[in-house]
């Protein structure tokens, strides 16, 4: 199984809320999760739009999770490293 980090939506039509998960790659964006690590809400303002767990992020990625494109630019607002 290999595992990716990506986002759940969450919400109603126009007002999306996302959840940052852990989730097999073969599952759909809204099954069955692994692990929440955090989320992003857009429509919030700048400070409340990004929280997660920096420490389960880096634990999964050094499992061997991959990032997706838009978690990966989520986690650089935050100023979190990827390696």
């Amino acid at each position: 199984m290999s595992a990716s980090i990506r986002l759940k939506r969450f919400g109603t039509k126009k007002r999306p809320f996302y959840r940052i998960v852990v989730i097999d790659n073969r599952a759909p964006r809204d099954g069955k999760t692994i692990e929440e690590v955090g989320y992003y809400h857009p429509i919030e303002t700048e400070d409340k739009q990004i929280s997660f767990d920096a420490e389960k992020v880096r634990s999964w990625i050094d499992k061997g999770a991959t990032v997706s494109d838009t978690v990966r630019g989520i986690l650089n607002k935050k100023n979190f490293a990827l390696k």
